[in-house]
């Protein structure tokens, strides 16, 4: 009986064991299609493994591919869809500050596809701000949430004015924080670097022109080190075509005006 027992903990140990080899090389296979710009089966992977860690590896691989590649008539649903793993995400792990941060990605670009109606009357501006902020908490020096807080308070002023900082809280300030720390702490991160100089520009174009043009400059100048780091490449180099070609205008000379 004794042997029986002993042997029968053992087998249950090697099936842990191997089960959680089995997670640790699904995670992996996961992060990899993610890396390589296969965000579907990324997403598929992922979620398959009914983890925290794994549904927010899904609900981030979901959001991008809808973001950039799906049709039109796709992306509500697949925002929808990245939402609500990213929920499930947060509910299985709480403490897990990638849940968080993808589920205020998800339900952004989502609310991005939504009546403003609705938006208001479901809080969703709110909620992607709380999101972050948790994030945050769990993790202050995350700096993917640091710069998505940053575009939240740039958005929200660029899009809402006053209002937005009436009814949300959003401000300038806040935002050029939280860019500047992101920037601290991945200095060589394309996304990071990219999302500072937009941001920059939708709080004020002219006068944050240049910092803008010099962090796109050193963006394109880094070698991409995956797929999303090819996105938002290619979105730095656009950008700074623009600003190359629209350059803002040399103030006017009051003196002149009188003449």
């Amino acid at each position: 009986m004794i042997k029986a027992s002993i042997l029968s903990c053992l087998t249950a140990a090697c099936a842990i064991l191997l089960a959680g080899a089995a997670g640790a090389q699904s995670i992996e296979a996961a992060r990899a299609a993610l890396d390589e710009g296969r965000f579907v089966e990324a997403a598929e992977l992922a979620e398959s493994l009914e983890t925290s860690e794994g549904y927010a590896l899904a609900a981030r691989s979901l959001a991008i591919h809808g973001y950039h590649f799906a049709k039109d008539e796709q992306k509500q649903s697949l925002f929808e869809r990245a939402t609500q793993l990213a929920e499930e995400a947060v509910r299985l792990d709480p403490r897990n500050p990638q849940a968080h941060l993808q589920f205020a990605h998800a339900l952004g670009r989502y609310t991005q596809t939504v009546d403003i109606s609705e938006a208001f009357d479901k809080r969703y501006p709110e909620k992607v701000h709380e999101a972050l902020e948790e994030a945050l908490r769990l993790k202050p020096d995350m700096a993917a949430a640091h710069f998505s807080l940053g575009s939240w308070h740039a958005e929200a002023r660029h899009g809402g004015g006053v209002i937005a900082g009436i009814l949300y809280g959003a401000n300038e300030k806040e935002a050029l924080a939280h860019f500047e720390r992101a920037f601290e702490l991945a200095p060589h991160d394309i996304p990071t670097l990219y999302r500072y100089a937009h941001g920059l520009l939708l709080l004020n174009r002219d006068p944050n022109y240049q910092q803008a043009y010099d962090l796109l400059t050193r963006a394109v100048e880094i070698p991409s080190k995956d797929a999303y780091g090819r996105i938002t490449h290619k979105l730095a180099v656009e950008l700074l075509a623009d600003l190359k070609a629209h350059p803002p205008e040399p103030p006017r000379n009051p003196a002149r005006l009188g003449q």
